[in-house]
C-alpha cells in the first residue's frame, strides 16, 4: 500500500461513518450520535495529523509548486478541528449539534475532493511508488501516536 491509498483508505472509513450519521440522525439515540461523532473525531483528528506531520511536508517537498494547495489544507484542517472540538463537548441533543456535524460533512468533503481529484495525481506522479510506499509506513507507524484532542491539530506544522 502507498500514502496516497492509505489516506484515500482513511478518506472512504469518514465518509461510511458520515453516510450513516446521515441516515440515522433523525432517529438515533443520543448515546449513539455520541459514539458515531465520537468515532468521526477520532479518525478525523489521527488523519489530519498525519497528513500535517508527515505526508504534507514531504509533498511539498517533492512537488513545491503545490504549497499553496498544502497551506489552503492546513487551513481547512483548522476549521474542522474547532468544529470537532465543538463537537467532542456538546450534547447530542443540543439544537445545534446535527447542524454542526451536517457542517463539517460538508466541509470534509470538499477537502476530500480537492485532494483526491486535484492534489494527489500530481504528488503520485512527482514521488513515485517507492516513496509513497515508504511514508505509508511512516505513516501507518504515527497513527498510534496521533493526538486524541482536535484542538492539538491547531500546533501541528505543515
Amino acid at each position: 500500500m502507498d500514502a496516497i491509498v492509505l489516506l484515500k483508505d482513511d478518506h472512504k472509513t469518514v465518509d461510511t461513518l458520515f453516510k450513516e450519521f446521515e441516515k440515522t440522525k433523525e432517529t438515533a439515540t443520543a448515546a449513539a450520535k455520541r459514539r458515531l461523532v465520537d468515532q468521526i473525531i477520532t479518525e478525523l483528528t489521527t488523519h489530519a495529523f498525519i497528513e500535517e506531520t508527515i505526508f504534507y511536508p514531504a509533498a511539498r517537498e517533492a512537488v513545491p509548486e503545490t504549497e499553496d494547495h498544502v497551506l489552503e489544507s492546513v487551513e481547512e484542517h483548522h476549521v474542522v478541528a474547532w468544529l470537532l472540538a465543538e463537537l467532542q463537548n456538546l450534547n447530542p441533543d443540543h439544537e445545534t449539534f446535527d447542524a454542526k456535524v451536517t457542517v463539517l460533512i460538508e466541509n470534509v468533503r470538499h477537502h476530500v475532493e480537492e485532494e483526491e481529484k486535484e492534489w494527489f495525481p500530481e504528488v503520485r506522479k512527482a514521488m513515485g511508488r517507492k516513496r509513497l510506499v515508504e511514508l505509508a509506513e511512516e505513516l501507518t507507524a504515527a497513527k498510534p501516536h496521533a493526538p486524541k484532542d482536535p484542538m492539538s491539530l491547531a500546533s501541528a506544522k505543515a
